[in-house]
């Protein structure tokens, strides 16, 4: 019976040190998951861990003066060590998530810590019947000394991030608080004014056997919520980390303008042997001098703009080669604290490519050009080369070949004007126009044509001035050649209808013939140099009119189906004169 005794208090001093390990674990792995989140639920993991922490060591505060036979009184002191070790917890816990803040967060953060354990510990006792007190101040030096060493040694092995550490962190915070209570008993001698009876020790026992089993259950509770989040967490991590490694672009993190992290595509794609080659290192070394200042009020204005579009951005390897790249920055968190991620895709080989692309199709535009152009000058040529091996034969008729050369030489005159249109913009004299008025001169140059042909041109100018900004001959001869066009292509007479108007900010002249129309795959080549369906046609004028529109900042769009004719569409700014006078003022 007597043995049976004895092992209650070893048995009470294993409970309390398990219950302190268990809380210290617990309160381990919810500060933990700050690290890996990104601030997600910040408030739930710090007041978690500080709560389940609290009540842990409280519990176990219970079963320890218990273990020595010691009465409890629930007094006032009880619920305010209880306040205030969650507190000290919490503030603790707050310290150490501050990197790069606070130089000494560990020695602040565990100081504090160990505060509050101390102020439990020894502020309980206040609340007691104590009838005589006295301290002895080695004990009391010792426990305070142990239990700063232990907190401060079980924040620097949760520091390593791994789970033996953790678990070695634990183990230290909680035989160092237990040592803790044991000192202390040595060091406060107490009296009691009230005798502890068998009577009060049975009720004591249920009490604290009630304490330690909701204590337990929120402890166990907590474990088990702390196990299945970081169960999943440490799930999404190894897929994040699969991501990151096997990414073919470069994914890293800038804290300030320093690489943070660089997975192995940017070690390679910024020809580094190693991640202590480019860590640490300021990112304006590998940028363009010219393109520093962007970079940086792009980054400073990141958290009020967000995540955008990607952008073109050239960087330096660490060997000198220039990258051609895009990239997407967005707000994350490194170590709890504001930073950068940011993936770099090389486009250096795509860029080539569309310069290789850029220059073929040049080559292209180039050679069907110089094509056209020998194809539709050799025919004359030819014609003046006959004419004039005739004349050196002393053939008669001389007049006539000479009208024939005279033709020819126009035909070519022509075409190089028309070519030179199509050469680099030249100075031109721009003014306000009314297009009513222009095209009125054109429907007249162009009416006996027009009656020759048995056709009528009906006109709608509208009854508003339609002013735009331009060279005037060069858009009377877009008109003149679109009505041309119509009125060679109506063989068997009929009726062109041009309408004017104007719609918002734009400036529309319809032309539409009752001619035999144009099908789709000829709709898709018009515009093309040396494209016709005339037979006596260069297929230069539609290409200039394109050309001339496009100058004025304007469009042409064309609609036909065959047999029911075709629409010309041209669109040109408006633009009010007093509007640009008073701009001027």
């Amino acid at each position: 019976m007597t043995g049976s005794v004895a092992l209650w208090p070893t048995l009470f001093l294993l409970l309390a040190l398990l219950i302190s390990i268990l809380a210290s674990y617990t309160m381990f792995n919810f500060i933990s998951n700050l690290k890996r989140t990104n601030g997600t639920f910040r408030q739930f993991w710090l007041a978690g861990g500080a709560f389940v922490f609290g009540v842990g060591l409280w519990a176990k505060h219970f079963v320890t003066v218990l273990a020595y036979g010691q009465p409890l009184y629930f007094a006032w002191s009880m619920l305010v060590s209880l306040f205030f070790i969650i507190f000290f917890s919490l503030t603790a816990f707050v310290m150490l998530t501050f990197h790069n803040v606070f130089r000494y967060r560990l020695l602040i953060g565990s100081s504090i810590l160990a505060f509050g354990i101390a102020f439990m510990t020894y502020f309980s006792v206040l609340g007691q019947p104590i009838g005589r007190l006295s301290v002895e101040l080695s004990p009391l030096t010792t426990s305070l000394v142990i239990l700063f060493v232990g907190t401060y040694g079980s924040f620097l092995l949760a520091e390593q991030n791994r789970k033996a550490c953790l678990w070695f962190a634990s183990l230290t915070l909680g035989v160092s608080v237990v040592v803790v209570q044991l000192l202390a008993r040595e060091a406060l001698n107490i009296e009691f004014s009230v005798v502890n009876t068998t009577e009060k020790l049975s009720q004591d026992v249920n009490l604290v056997g009630f304490i330690v089993g909701i204590a337990a259950l929120l402890i166990l509770l907590s474990t088990l919520v702390t196990w299945y989040i970081d169960k999943r967490l440490n799930q999404m991590d190894e897929r994040y980390r699969l991501l990151v490694e096997n990414s073919l672009d470069t994914i890293a993190i800038l804290k300030g303008d320093t690489w943070g992290f660089v997975n192995a595509s940017g070690l390679r794609m910024f020809e580094a042997e190693e991640p202590k080659d480019l860590l640490g290192k300021s990112i304006f070394s590998f940028l363009p001098p010219k393109d520093h200042e962007n970079v940086q009020e792009r980054l400073n204005n990141l958290a009020v703009t967000g995540s955008g579009r990607p952008l073109e951005q050239d960087w330096y390897t660490l060997n000198g080669k220039v990258l051609n790249t895009e990239i997407v920055e967005t707000m994350t968190t490194l170590n709890n604290e504001p930073a950068v991620q940011v993936i770099i895709r090389d486009i250096s080989e795509r860029k080539k490519n569309e310069e290789l692309l850029i220059n073929s199709e040049k080559l292209y535009v180039a050679g069907q050009l110089a094509a056209g152009i020998a194809h539709e000058i050799r025919n004359p040529l030819t014609s003046l080369k006959g004419f004039l091996q005739l004349i050196a034969s002393g053939r008669k008729n001389n007049t006539t070949y000479y009208d024939i050369m005279n033709s020819e030489l126009d035909r070519i005159e022509e075409i190089v004007s028309e070519l030179l249109m199509l050469s680099k913009p030249q100075v031109y004299q721009l003014s306000y126009h009314d297009v009513r008025m222009m095209m009125r001169d054109t429907v007249t140059l162009l009416e006996t044509q027009a009656i020759l042909h048995n056709i009528a041109i009906e006109t709608d100018y509208g009854n508003e001035p339609l002013w735009v900004y331009g060279v005037e001959n060069q858009v009377k001869q877009v008109f003149i050649n679109v009505i041309k066009n119509a009125i060679e292509a109506m063989v068997d007479g009929g009726a062109i209808r041009i309408r004017l108007s104007r719609v918002n900010d734009g400036v529309f002249i319809r032309i539409h013939d009752e001619g035999p129309g144009i099908g789709e795959d000829q709709l898709a080549k018009m515009g093309q140099p040396f494209y016709t369906t005339k037979e006596k046609g260069t297929g230069l004028g539609l290409m200039v009119s394109y050309k001339i529109v496009d100058n004025h900042r304007g469009r042409i769009y064309v609609n036909s189906e065959i047999g029911k004719g075709t629409l010309f569409e041209i669109m040109l700014p408006f633009r009010y004169p007093e509007a640009e006078a008073k701009m001027s003022s």
